[in-house]
C-alpha cells in the first residue's frame, strides 16, 4: 500500500463556490454526496434564473456551518469535485482558475 492510501480510503467532496457581487472571495460549501451537491447547485441556478430576490440556506458538510444568502447578491455559482488528496495552497479549480489568470 502506498503512502497515499487506497482509492477506497480517499473520499470525494463536491464543492460549490458562490460568487458575490462586489466581493472577491467566494463562499465555499462542501458536500459529501454528489446528489446533494447537484440539488444545491440547481437551487442556486434556479433562483438566479428567476431574477427575483430569494433567500437560500446551505449547509457545509465539512464544517457543519450554515450560510444564508440573498440571491440578489449572487452573480455566479461553480460546482467542482475534489478527491481526498491535498491541493496546492492558493490553487483554484475549474472555471475560477481561468477567470483569475
Amino acid at each position: 500500500m502506498s503512502c497515499y492510501g487506497t482509492l477506497r480510503e480517499r473520499s470525494i467532496m463536491y464543492i460549490l463556490e458562490l460568487l458575490l457581487k462586489g466581493n472577491p472571495a467566494a463562499i465555499v460549501i462542501h458536500q459529501k454526496e454528489e446528489e446533494a451537491a447537484h440539488q444545491a447547485y440547481q437551487s442556486v441556478v434556479n433562483a438566479l434564473q428567476k431574477g427575483s430576490p430569494e433567500s437560500l440556506e446551505l449547509t457545509c458538510d465539512r464544517t457543519g456551518k450554515k450560510v444564508f444568502v440573498l440571491t440578489s447578491e449572487l452573480c455566479g455559482v461553480q460546482m467542482t469535485s475534489k478527491s481526498g488528496g491535498a491541493s496546492p495552497m492558493g490553487s483554484r479549480t475549474g472555471f475560477l482558475a481561468q477567470v483569475e489568470s
